[in-house]
Parts: structure tokens; sequence; C-alpha cells
């Protein structure tokens, strides 16, 4: 049995180690206050979810398959979580109970994988119970396989035959062992035959009173026999008992990978209704094919920031469809840096398959999104800050395919405006030129300048707004780069009741 509420012919595997550029994204993008909301306190649905998140779906097909899925759990909010809690309930009583199969002893792997299967029957049945009863709620192509899969591999007549070998396997009238006499007349081929269930009657104990069977009787002090017969018996269930610790193993992965799975969908389904009380709106993407060029959006902010403001945060609205580039510009403490993460954390949210802070999103799907941002001074870096961004890049270099995304903040301004500029311009046109898509955020009049000039249609301009006061709407809009670092910004910062005659100055 495989759930398969993740992929459509694999079992979704919890096991993950970030690497280094995946714990780059984590910084770089907040990505811990969204784990945290899916997760609820929950550290294990905390861990499924960043490695859902992080390590996306493989293809535009598995992210729509997720989708429907979700859209599912968000309209039977508790079926989900009641399907969660009988995982748990399953791992909880198995602890309890100390169950496991690390034993040398045959009897005590067959009486530790007896009990458990005793248990996860109680579960199945709940699970079982749930497809008859509540399967017409969901519409998705993966829920409906996986109540169909309950239906018909947990029936009825499984359960009964379950329950009756489990019965026989306690031995109620002893241990029936088969052998054959090998080399020195030792026993060989051990093997456990089936007892005959049926009682005698009266009549046939009457008319058969001499056994057919040789029998001896062990003294009760006699403990090296009483230690050979317990070595026989084991050799006979040996087999027995592997072959149920296999079946008990079996179903107790099957409830290990169903928690695992209804666990990132109880995570959309935190996340929803933390967004639902703030009134955030939502919605589910459309992934474009990775070959495209599409990444477009209405109302589109940054989760995190909402998240952890409590309150709704100022959207924007972007239409890069066809652009390799966008570069994004403007004052100081204006949004570009909340846009550029709204942008990488909606893409991310795409690509596992879950719903996005925006009114409507499209984008084309890609293998892999990677940050670059400016990071601050290290008193223990053994080289320069443009040498550590320089290396950072090197690495990404290694690693961006055709297709990818990769997300600049302020990058290479540890050097003078003019080095800074040329490396940079550099690395992007070396990266489109490689079918990345680059969205880049700077204050180098320089770089931007030089790309709005000489770049050809294939790219977007965008500007943080600055009302006539100086105020931040952190609305981001269409608009070439200026040659302006807004000197009256800072002239008021320091002298607030006087107005300059002079309010620009070059960057």
């Amino acid at each position: 049995m495989n759930p398969l509420l993740m992929y459509k012919d694999a079992d979704f595997d919890p096991a993950f180690s970030p690497s280094v550029h995946q714990q780059e994204l984590m910084a770089d993008l907040a990505l811990d206050t969204l784990f945290q909301a899916m997760a609820d306190d929950d550290s294990y649905c905390h861990a499924v979810v960043q490695k859902a998140v992080l390590s996306g779906a493989p293809d535009v097909e598995t992210v729509i398959y997720r989708q429907d899925i979700v859209k599912d759990c968000l309209m039977n909010a508790q079926v989900v979580r009641d399907m969660y809690q009988v995982t748990l309930d399953c791992i909880e009583k198995k602890r309890e109970r100390r169950l496991s199969f690390f034993s040398r002893y045959p009897s005590a792997v067959l009486s530790n994988a007896i009990d458990l299967l005793r248990l996860f029957l109680g579960q199945l049945r709940i699970i079982r119970r749930m497809a008859d009863e509540l399967s017409s709620r969901f519409q998705s192509e993966g829920f409906t396989a996986f109540f169909s899969m309950l239906r018909r591999e947990l029936d009825d007549d499984y359960f009964r035959t379950v329950e009756k070998h489990l019965d026989t396997l306690k031995f109620p009238h002893g241990v029936l062992i088969g052998a054959a006499l090998g080399k020195g007349n030792e026993g060989t081929g051990y093997m456990l035959c089936t007892p005959d269930e049926k009682e005698p009657t009266w009549l046939q104990r009457l008319f058969n009173q001499r056994e057919k069977e040789f029998t001896f009787h062990i003294h009760p002090r006699d403990v090296s026999g009483a230690q050979a017969l317990s070595e026989l018996k084991s050799r006979g269930i040996n087999e027995v008992a592997n072959a149920l610790a296999q079946a008990a193993d079996h179903v107790d992965h099957f409830f290990s990978v169903l928690r695992a799975e209804l666990a990132f969908y109880l995570g959309c389904v935190r996340l929803y209704e933390k967004m639902a009380h703030l009134g955030l709106h939502y919605a589910f993407p459309v992934p474009a094919p990775a070959s495209g060029r599409a990444h477009a959006f209405d109302d589109l902010f940054d989760i995190s920031l909402a998240l952890t403001m409590q309150r709704p945060v100022v959207a924007n609205s972007m239409n890069a469809d066809g652009k390799d580039l966008v570069m994004i510009t403007g004052a100081n403490q204006g949004g570009k840096s909340t846009f550029l993460r709204s942008i990488g954390i909606a893409q991310m949210m795409m690509q596992c398959g879950m719903f996005v802070p925006a009114r409507s999103f499209r984008s084309s799907f890609s293998a892999g999104l990677y940050t670059h941002y400016r990071r601050r001074e290290d008193d223990t870096m053994t080289s320069g800050k443009l040498d550590e961004e320089l290396s950072r890049m090197s690495r990404l270099a290694d690693l961006v395919r055709p297709g990818d995304v990769i997300l600049f903040n302020e990058s290479f301004a540890a050097t003078n405006e003019r080095e800074g500029a040329e490396i940079a311009r550099q690395i992007v046109r070396a990266l489109i030129e490689k079918r990345v898509r680059v969205v880049y955020v700077t204050h180098n009049y320089e770089l931007a300048h030089g790309f709005h000039d000489k770049h050809t249609g294939r790219a977007l301009f965008l500007r943080a707004e600055r009302d006539s006061t100086g105020g931040r709407p952190f609305k981001i809009v269409e608009g070439e780069p200026l040659s302006t670092s807004f000197g009256q910004d800072l002239y008021r910062t320091i002298f607030d009741d006087v107005t300059p005659a002079d309010t620009t100055g070059s960057s």
C-alpha cells in the first residue's frame, strides 16, 4: 500500500539535509517564518514542509497534482486533521508498548509482530471507515486514488483473514513442526505446519484411544532438554516470524509515509487559516513550461512579512512575460528587498504545489531558485568582502542550469561603483546567455543605466516609488533608473525643518 499523495508513482521521503544554497535561501527569503506558520509548533511538520518547499516538485504535472490535493484539503480541513491524528496515534501506541523487531529470538520477533499488526489493524479500520464515509467529498486525482486503494486493499475479507492468521500464530494448541532427518540423524528442513483446528468428538476420542504419534515428556528440571526444545521451536517458526515481521514493517511504513505526506498538506491548511484570519488574499498559481519566460502576477505580497507584522502589507503587480532580466532600482527603504523576497517565496510555493500570496500568479517552472544577497561584514572572514561575494557567485555558477532563477540583492557593492558595475554586468550577461532568469535589486546607477540603454526589449526595469515629501508607499512600478541618491531624504533626516536649494545628488 502506498498513499501517493505527493507523487503519482513514488513515496515522499521526509529525510532531508539542506545544502549550502538552500540554507542561504532560507535566510535570504525569511522562509523559516513561513515554515513555523505551517508547522504550528509541530516539529515533525516543520521538517516535512521545509523539505517539501526547498526541494520542490520535479515537474509541472506534479505541481498541478499537488495543487488539486491542496484544494481538497482546504475544503476538508478537519478530515485531514483526523487522518493525520490517526498516524500520530499509531506511532504513539507503538512507542508506549515498545514494540520492535530487534531481537535474535524468533519467538520474540513473532510475538512483537503479532502485537504490532493487531495495533495497526485498529488504525487501518479507522482509515478504511474514512474512505467509505468521506471519499465523496474529495475530487482530486490523488485523494480519489488513495481512497480507492484503501477500499480495494482493506476490504472485509482482508481484516477477517489477518485476524484468523494472528489467532492461529498464537499457537493455542501448541506448535506443530515438521522436519526430516539429515546427516548423522540431525534434524533438517524444519517447517511450521498448520495444526488440525477441528476438535475431535467424544465418539472419535472413544474409538481412537491409541496415539498415532510417539510422545515424550521433558522433566520439569531438565534445563538442557527445555533449551533444546526451545531451539527446535525457534527453527520451526523462524521463517514465519520473519515473514510476519516484514508484513508488520510494511504497514508501519505505510503509516510513516502517510504521516509525512499529510503533514505537508496539514501545513498548507494551517497557513491558509492564518492568512484568512489576517484577511490576506491568496491564489493558486499557473505553472508554465520551463522552456518559456512567463512571469506575471497581481497584488503579490511578502507572506513572511505579513505573518511577522500580523496584518496585511503592501502588494505589488508585475508583468515580466518574455523577459530575461528584471532590474529594480529606487530609493533606500522603498520596498525593493521586500518585493524581491516576495518573488522568491512565491516561486518556491508554486513549485512545491502550494497556493501563493497574490490575487494571480503565473511563472515558468524552474528546477532551481538561487539567491545572491549582500552579506554583513564578518570579522572572521579570511578574505575581503568582494572576494567572498565572488566565491559565492562561483559556487552558484556551478549549480545553475537553463531555466533557473537567480535573485541578486545589492550584489558586488563592496567595491567602487564602476568596478562593481562591470563585474555584475559580465555575470548577468553570462547568465542570460545561458537562459537563466535574473531579478536584480541595485543602487548602482551605472549598472542599471547600462542595461537600460544597451539591452534589448527582453529586460524590465522597475523602480521603488517615492512621493513628493520623500515618503515611501512601498509600491514598485515600471520606470527607468534615476541618477539620484535622493539627497533631500538625507538632508531632511539631519535638518528636519530646512528645505535645501539643491535636493539631488549623484549616486
